[in-house]
């Protein structure tokens, strides 16, 4: 089945997680998606290679051996090639999941700046390596292409300082440790279209935002700002994730060391990929294959239980962070399609004022809270490609201004 083509030079987005690059088009006004797709289960015996046009119509996956990020995103700039052409690309927007203390907005990617990306992959390992193979990548097949990086750690950059500091030695923080905040691209689409849903009032006031997908997180946001966030100096903090284990005891470091001879590698290759809803279930790391299971498997439902459990806690935190609470906002894959965590979550916040609809909430409503109920709780589906390819098009002056 054939897909529509941009007609004119195009920007693609590019985000680049630890087993998959999710890829859009869109015109250079940012005014129409044209397309968008992906190449999942990178490293597995079988990778997948999905597209779909603006009108919904999808392309029969592809099955194909990728390896590693460089053979899928060959593939992928050798698709542009043969059903685009070289001409199809006006810009190309990347993801970049940590910035740093440096990095606050949007910017060009210069060579300067890819060393510096490479002093931070300390601070992200598990992101930044595969960000800058793609960002090279596209540089090599495509050079005269502008490139720019949208950094996931900006939203949260005016955070207060004490929600910045880590209690460790200060020492530290010279070499940039400190909280940071991730999620910072989702976050500001839901700020905006939650301004568009509900007015600039709803969007000023006390607001907690929770992505919850395979990574998860909340953020505490007033007057539009990020005062909070549940995650920290990496992804990897704050709530239990599908393999991330989320806040742990830094005393298991040494616990783990000393009785199974663990070392700093082997202890993040656990605390990343083989924790959180993996590792308590022993099964899955999917929410939808726990849900299914929780009746007939005590440690599918212990899974979601205790992820359900941390995401309630974290927003009580946060509400007294926020000294209250006006809005909630539900995002990501589990956040947007999972009613049952949706109600579990809220169940026990009235105290917060926090009442769901059980029908709205059953069917995904855009407002899930009865109508009387003082804190409105919402379901937005985020749209993070939406804001780096706005962001492409301000920072390289493709179109006019406008505001996420």
């Amino acid at each position: 089945m054939r897909l529509p083509e941009p007609a004119k030079p195009a920007i693609v987005t590019i985000n680049g997680g630890s087993s998959s690059i999710k890829f859009a088009f869109f015109d250079a006004s940012v005014s129409e998606r044209i397309l968008e797709g992906s190449i999942a289960r990178i490293g597995e015996p079988q990778s997948v290679f999905r597209i779909k046009g603006k009108s919904h119509t999808e392309s029969a996956p592809r099955l194909l051996s990728a390896s590693n990020h460089t053979a899928a995103v060959d593939v992928l700039m050798d698709w542009i090639e043969e059903r685009l052409g070289r001409q199809a690309l006006a810009a190309v927007g990347h993801r970049v999941v940590h910035g740093g203390a440096k990095y606050a907005e949007p910017q060009l990617i210069t060579s300067r700046m890819i060393e510096e990306l490479r002093r931070l992959i300390p601070f992200d390992p598990e992101h930044l390596p595969h960000e800058i193979l793609l960002v090279e990548a596209f540089s090599h097949r495509f050079p005269d292409v502008p490139q720019v990086a949208c950094f996931d750690t900006a939203f949260h950059r005016e955070m207060p300082r004490v929600a910045q500091l880590l209690p460790i030695p200060r020492r530290y923080e010279a070499q940039g440790v400190r909280r940071y905040g991730f999620h910072g691209l989702s976050y500001t689409f839901l700020m905006g279209d939650l301004e568009r849903q509900a007015g600039a009032e709803a969007a000023g006031g006390r607001v907690i935002l929770a992505h919850l997908g395979n990574g998860a997180s909340l953020a505490a946001v007033l007057d539009g700002k990020s005062l909070d966030t549940s995650m920290g100096f990496t992804p990897a903090g704050g709530l239990p994730m599908s393999t991330r284990s989320g806040d742990l005891d830094p005393g298991l470091i040494s616990y783990l060391a000393r009785t199974e001879k663990m070392d700093a590698e082997e202890f993040n290759k656990m605390a990343n990929f083989e924790s959180g809803l993996l590792g308590v279930s022993e099964t899955s790391s999917d929410m939808s294959d726990l849900l299914e299971r929780e009746t007939k498997d005590v440690r599918s439902a212990e899974a979601v239980a205790l992820f359900c459990y941390q995401v309630r806690k974290w927003i009580g935190s946060l509400a007294a962070v926020l000294g209250g609470l006006d809005t909630l906002v539900f995002s990501g894959g589990i956040g947007e399609n999972a009613a049952p965590i949706r109600a579990r979550i809220c169940a026990g916040l009235g105290f917060l004022g926090i009442e769901l609809d059980q029908d709205c909430n059953a069917a995904h409503a855009p407002l899930i809270s009865i109508e009387s109920c003082p804190v409105k709780v919402r379901v937005i589906r985020t749209d993070e490609e939406l804001i780096i390819a706005r962001s492409v098009a301000r920072v390289l002056n493709l179109s006019p201004t406008r505001k996420p």
